[in-house]
């Protein structure tokens, strides 16, 4: 398929780079021409521009960082919406509002175009390994046209209902991943505080109940105080305060989502924001 990818990060780059290898046509378009560097060497053209880059596409993916950028890449004066092609698919792969996307989404088909939503888990560990789990919502035609992509990029691909129920299914992914990575910290302090070898702790405690991925990719880099971001503190802290007023408007109690979030807002007030989210540890140290 001819396709245009905007937004080439820590995520964004292996995932456009596992559809070049499969032999897409791809279009891509970041603020930073040094950070598309290896796409254009496999032979993915860069565009200075938004509109030039997604006119003619079969298929538009976005991965950018805000709701707020995810707002402007659509909807600005030379964004997605006004330049796509008529048929074009759509697909956001950024974690953003649900609420922000139902409404892309509506504009979206208003001019012809075919707009999925579709946030994904597993941090770059899963965009480099083609493993990652996505979460999509939108029509079941669009998601069926879209799922020779999405297989390119990820291993767990489940249409989870209208526009923005991959939205939602991600907020839910957010709150469980809240609980679980502080989980970890937690275990790991305690075993510093009371002699253990943390590794061999892990290694025992991670093939049992106490298991998760949490513990198994980024428990270790805990131990190791490797805080090198697979996926940033900031772009957590986002997406729990995005969970969390979702969880306002609806009048839920989330104690757990709230103390983390609480903990993971002091770190990015404290100038860690760009640390990965394994980081939590340093606040129980602290």
């Amino acid at each position: 398929m001819k396709i245009a990818f905007i937004g080439i990060g820590v995520m964004g780059l292996p995932m456009a780079e596992h559809l070049l290898a499969a032999g897409h046509e791809l279009n891509i378009y970041t603020r930073t021409r040094e950070k598309a560097e290896p796409l254009i060497q496999q032979g993915a053209h860069w565009f200075e521009a938004i509109a030039p880059c997604v006119a003619g596409r079969e298929a538009v993916i976005t991965m950018v960082g805000f709701p707020r950028d995810v707002e402007e890449v659509y909807l600005g004066p030379g964004g997605i919406l006004k330049n796509a092609a008529k048929g074009a698919l759509v697909i956001d792969m950024t974690t953003t509002s649900p609420a922000l996307w139902e409404r892309i989404a509506g504009m979206a088909r208003e001019k012809g175009l075919r707009p999925l939503d579709a946030p994904v888990s597993g941090g770059d560990v899963g965009a480099r390994a083609g493993t990652l789990a996505i979460m999509v919502g939108g029509e079941a035609a669009d998601f069926e046209a879209a799922l020779p992509l999405f297989q390119k990029m990820g291993r767990n691909i489940v249409h989870e209902g209208p526009d923005g129920a991959g939205q939602h299914t991600k907020m839910a992914n957010q709150i469980a991943i809240a609980g679980a990575v502080a989980g970890v910290a937690e275990a790991i302090r305690y075993g510093e505080a009371t002699g253990l070898d943390l590794n061999k702790m892990l290694a025992t405690i991670s093939t049992g109940a106490a298991g998760s991925w949490q513990m198994s990719n980024n428990g270790p880099k805990m131990v190791a105080r490797d805080h090198a971001p697979g996926f940033f503190i900031k772009h957590f802290v986002k997406d729990l305060r995005l969970a969390h007023q979702e969880g306002k408007d609806r009048n839920l109690k989330l104690p757990i989502l709230k103390r983390v979030l609480k903990l993971y807002a002091a770190m990015e007030e404290d100038g860690k924001g760009e640390l990965g989210t394994q980081a939590i540890i340093e606040a129980y140290r602290e």
